[in-house]
């Protein structure tokens, strides 16, 4: 089902496939670790330049390391902290053209130069986020926001 290739097409088409793709893997499965982890495996096939790609899942008024794919990572983030608190707090998704000069930024790879964060909102109240590394700086734009968005909307769903 899956193609190791490189997706073809403009980013739009690229993330409707990708989209589609994941619709295929989470659609008959009511598992929400099992479909965060083939989220974030998927993600991690799909986006090229990224050195990680997971969730964060809110447990007792924090964010706790979830389903991912990288080196390990920080294991507890509070709300208001780094790109991934600061992303719950705002309830938006925030990108990070350079990590270094984002204030509080919590450094779990060194390697790590930007960032985007997506909030999973569902009722009305933040139950994670999905957070993608990229070991250059000014990786991630417009296309990848609406596209992870896009991707976030579908995924809830099954989560």
């Amino acid at each position: 089902m899956f193609s190791t290739t490189k997706y073809i097409g403009n980013s739009k088409e690229q993330y409707a496939l990708v989209i589609k793709q994941l619709q295929a893997l989470i659609e008959d499965e009511p598992n929400r670790i099992a479909n965060l982890s083939n989220a974030s495996a998927l993600l991690n096939q799909f986006l090229d330049q990224i050195n990680w790609v997971g969730f964060y899942l809110m447990d007792d008024g924090e964010l706790v390391l979830g389903p991912f794919n990288g080196l390990p990572a920080c294991v507890r983030i509070p709300i208001g902290k780094g790109v991934c608190g600061t992303a719950v707090e705002k309830r938006q998704t925030i990108i990070v053209e350079n990590v270094h000069e984002f204030p509080g930024h919590i450094a779990c790879d060194s390697a790590s130069l930007s960032e985007i964060v997506v909030p999973i909102i569902a009722n009305n109240e933040v139950i994670g986020v999905l957070d993608i590394d990229s070991p250059i700086t000014d990786r991630f734009n417009e296309q990848d926001k609406q596209g992870l968005e896009s991707f976030i909307a579908t995924l809830i769903h099954h989560i």
